[in-house]
């Protein structure tokens, strides 16, 4: 430890996401980026959940009728996709939309996300979550599925299962997701840093590090 370094600025920062949310993959990771840029901020996160479609059956909907319901057509869900493609090669990312065949309920995702931060492997188990979905088409709606990914994590495959089974962290899920909207979030990735500042948004990296300066300066 370099005794002459000037101490680091610790900042609280709650990611808003949901696991289904292409912006919120691009919007995570370019956080990610900025934060590796700035060593003098020492951040704790904390992956708090947002339901985009709480709707939506346990088992998930069909790819096609979702967009049909959603975009209207095939046409403008291509365009959006394709743009949101353009800006992930950017970041490193592949995403490949045409690998989903459902559009999966995020609670039992959520879930796995709170499980591994028992681990303290959430932040991966996040990544993990979203390489499977938007990268790899699996269907994270799976508790099978979602039990296989934790285990790459170094969870507990069988324990991991028999959680996602029973009703292990459902209500703190719904609570977070009640929480973000009585604060007002209605569209995500949101990044609250110091439980006042906040963000919405895919935001370019220079825009999160204002806002972390801003957070840093006012304590």
């Amino acid at each position: 430890m370099n005794i002459l370094a000037p101490p680091r600025a610790r900042l609280q920062i709650d990611v808003v996401f949901d696991l289904v949310c292409p912006w919120c993959f691009l919007g995570t990771r370019r956080l990610r980026r900025t934060l590796r840029a700035r060593p003098d901020i020492a951040a704790d996160i904390t992956w708090r959940p947002f339901l985009l479609n709480p709707d939506i059956a346990p088992g998930g909907v069909p790819r096609q009728d979702y967009i049909v319901r959603k975009f209207g057509g095939e046409d403008r869900a291509r365009r959006l996709h394709a743009t949101i493609a353009e800006l992930g090669r950017s970041e490193g990312l592949i995403f490949n939309f045409d690998l989903i065949r459902r559009i999966p309920a995020s609670l039992d995702a959520h879930r796995l996300v709170r499980l591994a931060d028992r681990h303290g492997v959430a932040a991966d188990a996040v990544d993990a979550l979203f390489q499977a979905y938007f990268c790899e088409g699996q269907d994270i709606g799976d508790q099978g599925i979602l039990a296989s990914i934790g285990a790459t994590l170094g969870m507990d495959e069988g324990a991991t299962r028999r959680l996602l089974a029973g009703p292990a962290e459902v209500e703190a899920v719904h609570a977070d997701n009640l929480r973000a909207h009585r604060l007002g979030i209605n569209g995500v990735p949101c990044f609250v840093v110091q439980g006042r500042h906040a963000i919405a948004g895919a935001q370019e990296p220079e825009v999160i590090e204002r806002l972390l300066d801003v957070a840093v300066v006012e304590g």
